[in-house]
């Protein structure tokens, strides 16, 4: 007979388990490590006190970065956000200029086109993932990604028209 773990066990499994990516994703968002923190630790109390019961950790997955995402779109949203300079830069998440643009190409993107980007390319997540992680429909995901590649086409062309 196997033991469950207690729930403080359980809470600092699932954040070895998901916290960087979701920090990484919430930078992607927010631009701010700070804001970041914020929105993963509202993600992980919304686990602990919200979470439904989930049939699979693949689910328990996409439910977190649905929750991190709403979480980032609300702060954004927020008031207070927009009248707030963000004063940390991407610099300090990437090392190689090339990368740092990228990142910040991928950052300026609306928040729509910039979720689906950095599932797709960060997380590896397939169209069919998307589309239920977000709760969207594949043809959405799909053009959300062309739009979004467009759009970082053109900035990066930019770029190395200057």
């Amino acid at each position: 007979m196997r033991i469950s773990p207690r729930p403080g066990e359980m809470f600092t499994e699932k954040y070895h388990q998901y916290g960087k990516m979701l920090y990484k994703i919430a930078v992607l968002h927010l631009g701010s490590k700070e804001d970041a923190e914020e929105a993963v630790q509202e993600a992980f109390m919304k686990l602990l006190y919200k979470a439904p019961e989930f049939r699979n950790d693949e689910h328990e997955k996409a439910w977190l970065i649905r929750v991190l995402i709403n979480q980032c779109h609300n702060m954004t949203r927020s008031v207070w956000k927009k009248r707030t300079v963000v004063t940390s830069r991407i610099e300090d998440f990437s090392s190689a200029p090339e990368d740092r643009h990228m990142m910040e190409s991928v950052l300026a993107l609306p928040f729509k086109l910039k979720a689906v980007i950095h599932l797709h390319y960060y997380e590896d997540y397939s169209i069919k993932q998307i589309a239920e992680t977000l709760n969207i429909k594949e043809s959405a995901v799909k053009m959300r990604l062309a739009r979004g590649r467009q759009l970082l086409k053109l900035e990066l062309e930019a770029i190395h028209h200057e």
